[in-house]
């Protein structure tokens, strides 16, 4: 994408225009460059992180919203790279997050083109991203849908890729609490739980024995 910066007649379009106004834009256009300019014209981290926190169309999306509704990877790669910056802003039509907004965008070029690898490879990435940033796959919108809900049911490998991070998610919070419960019975010198304990690979084997045991017993 071209940088809209690099024309007089784009520049002197954006001439006067306020930062919140710049920052949507950018977000837009997948131009990092002005994104670039409107943090380094903030006095600190944390202003920029506000700024880039509390700024909304009119429509009520915030800047992640607007990138991700295009699948502007770049921009959306700057925004996560920011101190501060918050990973699940709420829209206010639909109550998304920009996870959600993603899969719209994600379902758009899905049913175009249903069997392009290039686009379920994209698909993948820019969601792997956005979790693994901080973006929360069990939040539901206005609709009371997760983003996993949202996605088109024949895209099959981005629902198992989102169930998959629910379930380690999920499994991460029950070893933390198992760990919690264990530190208040026992005494000495055991230490509390932390997140450089839990082992996804180890409590996904375990999520499968246990999701066996039920089959066998009936699904009791």
């Amino acid at each position: 994408m071209a940088d809209i910066r690099s024309h007089p007649e784009q520049d002197e379009e954006h001439e006067g225009a306020s930062p919140g106004e710049l920052l949507i834009e950018a977000a837009r256009r997948n131009n990092t460059d002005l994104l670039k300019e409107v943090i380094d014209g903030c006095k600190s981290e944390e202003e920029a992180a506000k700024l880039l926190n509390e700024t909304k169309t009119v429509l009520g999306n915030y800047v992640y919203h607007e990138a991700a509704l295009r699948g502007n990877y770049e921009i959306i790669d700057a925004l996560l790279d920011h101190p501060g910056f918050e990973c699940d802003p709420i829209s206010r039509i639909e109550g998304d997050t920009p996870l959600h907004s993603a899969i719209r965008y994600i379902n758009t070029m899905f049913s175009e083109s249903p069997s392009n690898q290039d686009i379920q490879n994209f698909a993948s990435e820019l969601i792997s991203m956005m979790i693994e940033a901080g973006s929360d796959p069990k939040l539901k919108n206005k609709a009371n849908l997760t983003p996993y809900q949202l996605v088109d049911p024949r895209n099959e490998k981005l629902r198992q890729q989102i169930q998959d991070a629910i379930d380690v998610e999920t499994m991460r919070g029950d070893y933390i609490e198992t760990r919690d419960e264990y530190d208040e019975v026992v005494d000495g010198d055991v230490g509390s739980a932390s997140d450089s304990d839990f082992d996804p690979e180890e409590y996904r084997r375990e999520k499968e024995r246990r999701d066996k045991a039920k089959r066998e017993n009936g699904g009791a």
